[in-house]
């Protein structure tokens, strides 16, 4: 389905002003999750209509980056802009069968799609870390894509833009040296902030980045300055900072949401990092708006 160029206002009403946000549209051709058991062959020689966004998830595969077919594995992300000439080589032919090579993917054109290239430099191919948020964005905008009606518009463009921004992010994330160190990191950070309302343990996510605890404990302080578990804590006392300044929740639900668990230790943590209780805290809040 082709989607005319349209500008979606989004109003966002904030003391008294409204904010104007533009959002240019995006014609999505084909996206999804393909999972590959057979020898499989894409080729474009004259050059792309569309970009092409693909994401490595399981097994290997050939793209032609640069002028040369390059290996790709899980954690590889592939950009192209049309006019690139693409190739996409799964097996050898002749193969009856592979080994299993799962990717998402989408091929989309559009003002949405040409404006977001434009904004900055970005290579054709580049490993991040796994994120299960790019994910989620990437299996909303196919199911999407999928209903009857193929989708709304509107809808469309803006989870193609989220996907996009998730995209820039985990780039900007991605260390330079690309070195398996820092994407064990990052891996444990998106894993513990997916999970911070949840209770974890250190065997969890060292677990999610198949590492040994001790490994876990010291990679992870050696690149955010602090332990996974004190990083949980701060993302647990800022959710509850927020509840406490923008909910109506009681302080025992609000301990019970953030994963803080009773009440007794929630105000023992909060009163230890911000000097007062959460009751007080929320009290002063209200006193001041």
């Amino acid at each position: 389905m082709i989607v005319n160029l349209y500008d979606m206002v989004i109003l966002i009403r904030k003391t008294g002003v409204v904010v104007k946000m533009a959002i240019s549209a995006v014609d999505v051709r084909l996206c999804g999750h393909s999972r590959h058991r057979e020898p499989f062959k894409q080729e474009y020689k004259n050059g792309l209509d569309t970009y092409i966004i693909r994401l490595q998830l399981e097994g290997t595969c050939q793209a032609l980056v640069d002028g040369r077919m390059t290996d790709l594995m899980p954690g590889d992300l592939l950009l192209c802009k049309p006019g690139d000439p693409y190739e996409l080589r799964i097996g050898a032919p002749g193969e009856a069968r592979v080994k299993p090579s799962g990717d998402y993917f989408m091929m989309c054109a559009g003002a949405g799609m040409d404006e977001w290239w434009a904004e900055k430099e970005r290579p054709t191919l580049r490993k991040i870390a796994e994120d299960e948020r790019i994910k989620a964005a990437w299996h909303q905008l196919f199911l999407e894509k999928r209903r009857l009606d193929g989708g709304h518009p509107e809808l469309i463009s803006l989870i193609v833009r989220t996907l996009l921004l998730l995209l820039d992010r985990a780039l900007e994330e991605a260390p330079p040296a690309q070195s398996a160190a820092a994407f064990h990191a990052i891996r444990m950070r998106n894993f513990v902030e997916e999970n911070a309302s949840k209770p974890l343990r250190l065997e969890e996510i060292a677990g999610h980045a198949g590492l040994s605890v001790s490994r876990a404990v010291h990679l992870f302080k050696a690149f955010f300055g602090m332990s996974a578990i004190q990083y949980v804590q701060q993302l647990r006392l800022a959710h509850a900072v927020n509840l406490l300044e923008h909910s109506v929740l009681s302080l025992e639900q609000i301990a019970y949401e953030t994963g803080l668990g009773s009440y007794t230790y929630f105000h023992r943590v909060f009163r230890a990092a911000y000097g007062i209780s959460p009751g007080v805290y929320r009290k002063r809040r209200t006193r001041d708006d």
